[in-house]
This record gives structure tokens, C-alpha cells and sequence, in this order.
């Protein structure tokens, strides 16, 4: 498998709420099975780019989006932003978890098969294996195996609920899993799981996440991007992207180096 090669380009991207403009110029190229955080002080656009890649901003009412976003399929490469994309075989490709865990009102089983049922998958031996793999893949199952069919996601811990929200994302096969502070509300312990879950899942897909936690960001992203508030407009701006390593050890940007060791932002 090819590692190096770009997965998700970013280019020219203008984010715009009505008349606001959230995100100013940003160019990124985010590369395959790796882990790209994006961080910076809150209102910084870090969530509107997150949220471009798989079009959850045309959910937003007012939006709109100038420049180009591009998605490797397989080698070939999806401009997400021409007509003829169909949005919601995107978003079965670009799996997103939220801040705080949103399971569905069902039970465990019936919250991860969920997607494979909505795109076709009807056979119940297909649909047991894909709940069992995917709440493996999510480091969830021997959790929550003997209880699939009797208890409610709600009944689950914090963290577990999270863990299950990763597992209904995996169980459609998404190539790229976008990730906006999923560990906000969880507990240190809930919080290595995740961690620990991520750097497992990277052989498989290219995970970008949003993290205000500069220690999560440097623990298990491979890039890191580095969002500011421009002072004339207030909209977001990239200041700063490389690997993880350099922006950590090596800033270039002095606001980068201000925010990183806690001085301002």
C-alpha cells in the first residue's frame, strides 16, 4: 500500500455562512492511512474545513463554498463539490463522529447495522458479521457482545457510546473518517481508548480530526494543521502545516509556538 500519496486536496477553499466569511485561502493536502490534526483557538474555521470535506456544511442554512476539494477514490479522483456527486454515497465514504456521542434510540445491534441496512444490506448472517466486525474495529465488542439486542445505546458509558458512534461509521466501509473533538466529554481512560483506537484504524483509512488538546494532537497525528482568526475580518486562515514532529518541536510561525505552549489562544 502506497502511504505517501494524497488522499484528501484542499485547494483555494473560501467558507462563507450568508454574507460571514468563516474560512479565508486554505490549501491543504491531507495524505492516505495517516492521522492530520487540525488545531487552533476556538472560531478559527477549524470545524467549517472539517465539515466542507464530506459536505455536512450543506446543512447549514446560508452556506456556501469557493475552491476546490478533491478525494483520491481508488485513484480516482471526486471533485466533492460538482453536481453530479451524489452527497450521501459521499458521506458513506467520509464517515464523521461528533463532539459529543449521538447513538441512535435503538438498540447496540440495530445502532451499527443501521447503515448497511440503508444502502442494502438485507441477509442476516452479512449484517451479523458487519456489527461484529465493526464494533471489533471500534474496540467495543467484548464489551458489549452478550447485550447487542437487549440494551439501548443509551444504557452505554460516555466513552463507550463514542467507541459505538466509530463502530456505526466503520460498519459502511468509509475510506476516510473525519472526527470533531470526539473526545471533548469523555474521561482520560474513555480518552486512550480512543487514542489507541485511532492509531489501529490508521492502517485502514485517513483520519483527520479537530482536537483542542494539544497533548491528543501530538500523541497520534502524523500532520498537523494550524488554524488563526485573521484580525481585519475574523475569518479562519491556515497558518501553519507539516508533520506533527516539526510543528512541535520546530514552529515556524510564532503564534503556532504561542498556542502550542499555552501563552495565548
Amino acid at each position: 500500500m502506497n502511504k505517501n500519496i494524497n488522499k484528501i486536496s484542499i485547494k483555494d477553499l473560501y467558507c462563507y455562512y450568508k454574507s460571514f466569511l468563516a474560512i479565508e485561502n486554505v490549501n491543504i493536502n491531507v495524505p492516505k492511512n495517516k492521522i492530520t490534526a487540525f488545531i487552533g483557538p476556538s472560531g478559527c474555521g477549524k470545524s467549517t474545513v472539517l465539515r466542507s470535506i464530506n459536505r455536512m456544511n450543506d446543512l447549514v442554512l446560508g452556506s456556501k463554498i469557493n475552491g476546490e476539494i478533491s478525494i483520491n477514490f481508488n485513484n480516482e479522483i471526486c471533485n466533492v463539490y460538482e453536481s453530479k456527486v451524489d452527497v450521501t454515497q459521499l458521506r458513506k465514504r467520509v464517515g464523521m463522529v461528533f463532539q459529543k456521542p449521538n447513538p441512535f434510540k435503538m438498540s447496540i445491534y440495530d445502532n451499527v447495522a443501521y447503515g448497511p441496512r440503508l444502502f442494502g444490506f438485507k441477509r442476516k448472517q452479512e449484517l451479523n458479521e458487519t456489527v461484529e466486525k465493526s464494533l471489533r474495529n471500534a474496540a467495543l465488542w467484548n464489551e458489549v457482545k452478550d447485550k447487542l439486542h437487549k440494551s439501548s445505546a443509551f444504557e452505554l458509558s460516555g466513552g463507550q457510546q463514542q467507541r459505538l458512534c466509530i463502530a456505526r461509521a466503520l460498519a459502511v466501509n468509509p475510506e476516510i473518517l473525519l472526527m470533531d473533538e470526539p473526545c471533548s466529554s469523555l474521561d482520560p481512560l474513555a480518552t486512550v481508548k480512543i487514542e489507541d483506537l485511532l492509531i489501529q484504524l490508521k492502517e485502514e483509512l485517513t483520519v483527520v480530526i479537530v482536537t483542542h488538546n494539544m497533548q491528543q494532537a501530538s500523541r497520534i497525528s502524523d500532520m498537523t494543521a494550524v488554524f488563526w482568526v485573521k484580525e481585519e475580518n475574523k475569518a479562519g486562515e491556515l497558518i501553519e502545516y507539516k508533520s506533527t514532529v516539526d510543528i512541535f518541536s520546530r514552529p515556524q510561525d510564532p503564534r503556532t509556538e504561542g498556542y502550542i505552549t499555552g501563552r495565548f489562544g
